[in-house]
């Protein structure tokens, strides 16, 4: 009866253990035979391969010990020879493992504390793994916890079956928490540590608001409405863009609520954090407008080769457009990933009227016209020299007050200087030491090769050996703006295809790759 209790106790402590961690009882059983191993080696050997097995049914323990197959046994208590394993199994070999039952045995007080520190170590390490194994899936959800202890201003955070942890900087600024209040925060990460896993918790993340507006908001909730962008100033201010899947709906309206009740709760978890609700649109133009709401926009301009936007505003809404602490400005750039300035209509007159008197100074010197004829291409459109100099004769004989024998005259005189540009350029890179088999190159007109010179690319080799940022630069975004690094290249009207293209014909010329079947050549824009 006594043996039949224990089995049983034994069980039952499996059970117990497995309910309270919240983790498998085979794992608790697991470990529970790995510590019986360990206490069965110190009774028997070290060296003694044991294994102990436990019925998960009956409680019943078992201990085993494993024997290797031999021809010639060197140690008993780990070999058997093959003609003692055949006793047992006729079908043994040499190599195989040959189980020999063991009597049952009590444990002694330091081989009990041993086992214990096993099982204790098995089950602590198995809890860790449940619990990263069930948060790691929740990044990106919103979760609810009870404030436990406040620690060099972090919050650690009782999530019931784990603790997290809000970093003093991932906090609303001025909010404070004490132990038991209760707080709804955003997983953005778990990390699997040797402490165990550690579980990190943001108020300020962006998406922290979208998961918000998701459980206030059902039409999001059940995808009628899609959160396509946001943008934060924790504690101050915010903005989200917004679009609906269905016509008859209104995004923004769905999202205030009735008499502002929906966006209202958000606001209150937020700690008072102002939100501007803002319909997401396509065009980036009119995103951009939508954004810096509540200012009026009077023109935008955009860049797209490099995610910039020059946006017009009345004189009296610059203030409005940039924010205080430009914070308006920021969020809108922030939501809408492009770099937004911001130009009173008279700061954008004042450029206009100077861009028009420098281009009207560039022709009267280059083609020793008078300032009415300079005055009279600019405000045509024509923006260079290499324009007059290929553009159809009949479009400049158009213009009031030319004829064709006019036009033909600036055209001489447009092609004329750019051929003396063209010819100073090419002593200019000869000076630079640029070789004459770089120059022949196709594609590469004088003011690139002397700008490679300038930059100390002056083979076929140096220009084979560059990569496509080198020539024509890089962006990338730190804290919310985009930060431009110069190519090689900067200043100079040249794509980032033309600058693969020309990289691509120097490593052919340089015999480091072959040059690509007819069918495979795209034809490339010259690169001037």
């Amino acid at each position: 009866m006594a043996v039949s209790a224990n089995r049983l106790e034994l069980l039952q402590i499996a059970d117990a253990v497995a309910r309270e961690k919240s983790i498998d009882r085979q794992i608790v059983l697991a470990s529970m035979e790995d510590a019986m191993q360990k206490a069965a080696r110190s009774r028997y050997g070290q060296e003694t391969e044991v294994r102990a097995e436990i019925n998960p049914k009956t409680g019943e323990v078992r201990f085993s010990r494993l024997l290797l197959v031999v021809e010639q046994v060197e140690n008993d208590a780990t070999q058997i020879s093959l003609a003692e394993a055949r006793k047992k199994n006729p079908a043994a070999q040499v190599g195989d493992w040959i189980a020999e039952t063991l009597p049952p045995f009590d444990f002694g007080r330091i081989a009990a504390q041993s086992a214990k520190q096993v099982i204790v170590q098995k089950v602590r390490e198995a809890e860790r793994d449940r619990q990263y194994q069930e948060f790691k899936d929740r990044i990106g959800e919103i979760v609810n916890g009870v404030v436990k202890r406040v620690e060099y201003g972090n919050v650690i955070i009782d999530l019931g079956r784990g603790e997290a942890t809000i970093r003093r900087d991932e906090m609303i600024p001025r909010e404070q928490f004490r132990p038991g209040d209760r707080v709804r925060a955003y997983v953005y990460d778990v990390r699997r540590e040797q402490r165990g896993p550690q579980i990190f918790l943001s108020r300020t993340h962006p998406q922290f608001m979208a998961k918000l507006f998701r459980q206030e908001v059902p039409e999001i909730y059940d995808g009628v409405i899609e959160v396509k962008a946001v943008a934060r100033d924790p504690g101050s201010r915010a903005k989200i863009a917004v679009i609906s899947r269905d016509s008859s709906i209104d995004p923004v309206g769905a999202c205030v609520g009735m008499r502002g009740s929906r966006v209202q709760a958000v606001v209150n978890e937020l700690q008072g954090e102002k939100i501007d609700i803002i319909p997401w649109s396509a065009d980036a133009a009119t995103f951009i407008v939508n954004a810096l709401q509540p200012a009026e926009v009077v023109k935008v301009v955009l860049d797209e080769d490099s995610e910039r936007i020059e946006v017009v505003v009345p004189d009296d809404q610059l203030s409005l457009a940039i924010g205080r602490r430009g914070q308006n400005v920021r969020l809108a750039s922030q939501l809408t990933g492009w770099d937004i300035d911001i130009l009173t209509e008279a700061e954008e007159s004042e450029r206009r009227q100077k861009e028009f008197v420098e281009r009207t100074n560039a022709f009267m010197n280059a083609l020793d016209v008078d300032e009415v004829v300079g005055q009279l291409l600019a405000s045509e459109g024509f923006r260079s020299v290499e324009e007059l100099a290929f553009v159809e004769p009949a479009e400049l004989a158009g213009i009031e007050g030319f004829d064709a024998d006019t036009a033909s005259e600036i055209q001489n005189r447009a092609r004329t200087y750019l051929a003396r540009l063209e010819a100073e350029l090419d002593q200019r890179r000869k000076e630079l030491g640029v070789t004459d088999q770089l120059a022949a190159l196709p594609g590469l007109a004088g003011a690139t090769l002397v700008k490679l010179g300038e930059n100390d690319v002056k083979t076929v080799e140096d220009l084979a050996g560059c990569a496509t940022d080198d020539l024509i630069g890089w962006s990338e975004r730190k804290d919310g703006e985009t930060v431009k690094h110069p190519g090689f290249l900067d200043g100079l009207e040249i794509s980032r295809e033309d600058a693969e293209a020309l990289i691509m014909r120097a490593r052919v010329a340089a015999g480091w790759v072959e040059e690509p079947a007819p069918a495979e050549i795209e034809e490339q824009p010259t690169a001037e």
